[in-house]
């Protein structure tokens, strides 16, 4: 009777990770590649990698990324988020105010978990599907119609629901008879044109 078999560390492999995630990774990918909770203590001794928040690593040589901050949320998420609201206004670039707060929506089976929120993060809880996501480098957000509906349920200010539809309908992003939902929260307000 054999024993259990024990993984080699695989350097490739968690790079590999880490660097399709902007230089960090999990604790949990380090295991799939073969590195006990030891080996991370070592290489966190020898300042190979460092420790972001709990579960959570970068490479220290990686060069930062352009939504580092975000991806580690994501990761915390156990990659199951999506940024949402006012965040994924931000992202399709649909927004002049940088948001306070990342909006980040879990999936609906998520609600009675019992989380350690970071701080600076809301949560919102729905099942986003695959054609409603688009990607930023290694961290999904909403599309753009669906950030715009998710922004009117939230009740964002008119002035910047207004700015952020109309500057999606000239990108492209959306068209004007997808946006019903925006142009009746807006209508109180002078409806959706300027």
């Amino acid at each position: 009777m054999s024993g259990p078999t024990t993984r080699s560390p695989d350097w490739d492999r968690l790079y590999e990770t880490a660097a399709a995630q902007d230089g960090l990774f999990t604790a949990q990918q380090a295991a799939e590649a073969g590195y006990s909770p030891q080996l991370l203590a070592h290489h966190l001794g020898a300042r190979r990698i460092r420790r972001v928040r709990r579960g959570i690593y970068r490479l220290v040589y990686f060069p930062a990324g352009d939504h580092e901050d975000l991806t580690v949320v994501w990761l915390w998420s156990e990659r199951e988020g999506v940024f949402s609201h006012q965040t994924a206004l931000a992202l399709h670039d649909l927004s002049d105010v940088l948001p306070a707060q990342v909006h980040l929506t879990l999936p609906k089976a998520w609600r009675n978990r019992r989380l350690r929120v970071p701080t600076g993060v809301v949560l919102h809880y729905g099942d986003v599907a695959e054609r409603e996501r688009r990607w930023f480098g290694p961290v999904p957000a909403t599309a753009p119609l669906r950030s715009l509906e998710d922004c009117v349920a939230e009740h964002l200010p008119p002035e910047l629901l207004r700015g952020a539809a109309l500057d999606a309908i000239d990108r492209g992003l959306v068209a004007r008879e997808e946006l019903s939902a925006v142009d009746e929260a807006l209508d109180p307000f002078g409806g959706l044109e300027p």
